[in-house]
């Protein structure tokens, strides 16, 4: 549960289009289609941003609720692998979604750090499933393959109206998020975070209708997705384990 509603409104009333925008990153954040060109000596696979750490063992158990009550687990767990991705050796985080013990989703996705804290997300690998059966990899990309891009999965430093892409394959994958309010609070099964709380506004192109608000934790990373448009519930941590 998280504070009033109305606060966000507030946010989204100050961040609305024709506001100026947090420009604290440096260089700025690519927004839509642009592309970058990262520098590989500039990243590492320490990811120790204090909104989304992810040291290796580090494990996220989720329930994932969708309207009609049915219930998935999800998963995410920092592996000691590493992969290059466009010339940059970012860390294997593998998430994996089940339902009643059976596997839906098998997902290994790849993150790095740059130098100032921003966390890159530079592609997942996607293995889909029904009734135990393999049925495609839909979602999956690679940055710098057939014109997918890096984007970002947490800046180095969230201020209200900044303005972001979180991945990019034209058609495919085109997540875009701005944070709305980093004085949050927010109550899960795993526990309540009082304040300090990071809330994002998450946006799709593709599905317009669609919209999500993720709120993260410091120290212990997403704690809560609501999809108040579009989706198809709610996403809460039941669990964390820090990993080193």
């Amino acid at each position: 549960m998280t504070r009033s509603l109305a606060a966000a409104l507030a946010v989204l009333a100050l961040t609305a289009p024709g506001a100026a925008a947090a420009t604290a990153q440096d260089p700025p954040l690519p927004q839509r289609d642009e592309p970058v060109t990262l520098d590989p000596a500039n990243f590492g696979t320490r990811i120790d941003n204090p909104y989304w750490p992810m040291a290796p063992g580090s494990r996220w158990v989720y329930r994932e609720t969708d309207l009609g009550g049915n219930r998935q687990k999800v998963v995410v767990t920092v592996t000691r692998r590493t992969r290059v991705v466009d010339g940059i050796r970012a860390r294997v985080v593998r998430d994996t979604v089940t339902e009643h013990g059976r596997l839906v989703e098998d997902t290994f996705d790849w993150y790095a750090q740059d130098r100032a804290g921003n966390v890159w997300y530079l592609g997942e690998k996607t293995r889909e499933y029904e009734d135990g059966r393999y049925v495609g990899d839909e979602g999956s990309f690679e940055a710098g393959v057939d014109g997918a891009q890096a984007g970002i999965a947490m800046p180095a430093r969230p201020e209200p109206g900044l303005r972001y892409r979180q991945e990019f394959k034209a058609g495919e994958a085109e997540d875009r998020a701005r944070v709305l309010s980093v004085t949050e609070q927010a109550q899960v099964p795993f526990a309540r975070f009082p304040r300090r709380v990071l809330l994002t506004k998450d946006v799709n192109p593709l599905e317009p209708r669609v919209l999500e608000y993720k709120l993260y934790a410091r120290g212990v990373g997403p704690v809560l997705v609501l999809d108040v448009s579009g989706g198809t519930g709610r996403e809460e941590l039941l669990s964390f384990k820090p990993g080193r």
